[in-house]
């Protein structure tokens, strides 16, 4: 379901901003270096989460400095709502991975289900190795099933948007990362 567009800007007025958009692509240019260092020989199988990592991914792949190849798979626990609910497979990765170091960019690593759930078919398919690299990491104090080897910056436990995560939809395409007010 799509918001209106007054919907959108009232909740981006009622917003608070937790990150710049400098604060963004320093953080996004740490990851770059991080993932350069340690995966430069690999040649590895790039897998981007849509919809939510459309954004890093896009920012994030041509700065990185050796051959890979790219693919993408789409799993949602969220579609438009607030709460992760039930996994559901838009996209499963595919056979593409055995053998393969595989990198997979999501956009935020929350609970960790989704994640450990892409890292754990990755591997049932034959993946030599799987890595992950989220632009955002959100600090819960929860435990969680997964950690990312790549984080680009740690976000307070607020339902935040903007540089590829929505709210209610809306606002994948900010530069910048914004909390709703509490």
């Amino acid at each position: 379901m799509t918001i209106s567009a007054q919907r959108a800007h009232e909740l981006l007025q009622q917003a608070e901003l937790l990150c710049t958009s400098g604060q963004v692509q320093a953080a996004l240019h740490k990851v770059a270096r991080e993932i350069n260092d340690s995966l430069s020989e690999a040649h590895p199988l790039v897998l981007s989460v849509m919809g939510g990592a459309v954004v890093f991914s896009g920012q994030l792949l041509p700065l990185l400095n050796f051959p890979l190849d790219f693919d993408y798979v789409h799993v949602s626990r969220y579609g438009d709502a607030r709460a992760g609910g039930a996994m559901h497979w838009k996209v499963a990765p595919h056979d593409s991975v055995r053998g393969r170091v595989v990198l997979l960019i999501d956009d935020i690593l929350d609970e960790g289900h989704t994640l450990a759930a892409l890292r754990e078919r990755v591997l049932e398919l034959g993946a030599q190795h799987c890595y992950s690299a989220v632009f955002a990491d959100k600090r819960h104090g929860r435990v969680k099933p997964v950690r990312a080897d790549f984080v680009g910056l740690e976000l307070p436990d607020r339902f935040v948007f903007g540089y590829g995560m929505d709210i209610e939809g809306a606002w994948r395409n900010l530069p910048a990362i914004y909390a709703v007010k509490q």
